[in-house]
């Protein structure tokens, strides 16, 4: 990948100078930035190797110096992506000796994680973090969120609440709810624990945006705060009338 803005092929739009691709879906990759004449996703920076010392902010952007960026990029492109097979990997797997790499958004179709926290950690399929837990879903069970079979065993697709170690359901059914409803409310759907879920489910790579739920955006509940204020009696008998109301009673 040269130096530079990228356009993907049949695209006006810039590409990311780190996965070159154009997606600007901020629930994935993160906000999408433009600077020092290059645009690039938060997350793709923020995953990058030894290039974000401190992570990314609760803004999604990325601190880095642009040499150290440019310096990433031409490493990059003499390192092919285990899961494309396409050069340009910017990130390795964190377990020592291990020498995988790959594209921040080809780690879900990898079965990779991605750490959203402390130092921004990545693990390929086979150093991926496990849950301890030792129960196994059943024949019948179904998945918590979209009930639908979970399968007979753990594996990177399914996984259980560790605290009530009841509630299963796929990673990305649980990836939707945890984007859904960010920190602020985010908990197990069947027991309810967050302390022991919320951490569980960060280690094992569910992103769990730091912001309000969404449905407190669109003010889809705004009406139950409302305060019903006209009699809608058939023969209403009020002196004020049917749009005054008492101060009491």
């Amino acid at each position: 990948m040269s130096e530079g803005t990228q356009e993907a092929a049949g695209s006006s739009e810039p590409a990311c100078v780190l996965c070159g691709r154009v997606d600007n879906q901020k629930s994935i990759f993160g906000r999408r930035y433009e600077m020092y004449g290059m645009c690039f996703h938060a997350f793709c920076v923020g995953f990058a190797n030894g290039l974000c010392q401190h992570g990314i902010d609760n803004q999604n952007k990325g601190l880095f110096y642009v040499e150290d960026l440019i310096r990433t990029m031409r490493q990059a492109e003499q390192t092919l992506c285990f899961v494309c097979g396409q050069r340009g990997a910017t990130i390795t797997c964190a377990e020592t000796g291990c020498d995988r790499s790959f594209h921040f958004p080809c780690a879900n179709e990898g079965q990779c994680v991605t750490q959203h926290f402390d130092r921004h950690w990545s693990f390929c399929w086979e150093h991926l973090p496990q849950q301890p837990v030792e129960t196994a879903p059943t024949q019948d069970t179904t998945c918590i969120i979209c009930m639908e079979p979970v399968g007979l065993c753990r594996s990177y697709s399914t996984m259980v609440c560790p605290a009530c170690q009841h509630a299963w359901f796929h990673r990305a059914c649980i990836q939707g709810m945890a984007k859904s409803a960010g920190l602020r409310c985010f908990q197990c759907p069947l027991c309810r624990d967050r302390e022991v879920f919320i951490q569980e489910m960060i280690n094992l790579g569910i992103h769990i945006p730091a912001r309000k739920p969404k449905w407190e955006n669109n003010r889809a509940y705004a009406s139950l705060g409302v305060r019903h204020r006209r009699c809608d009696a058939s023969d209403c008998r009020y002196p004020g009338g049917r749009e005054r109301e008492e101060r009491e009673g």
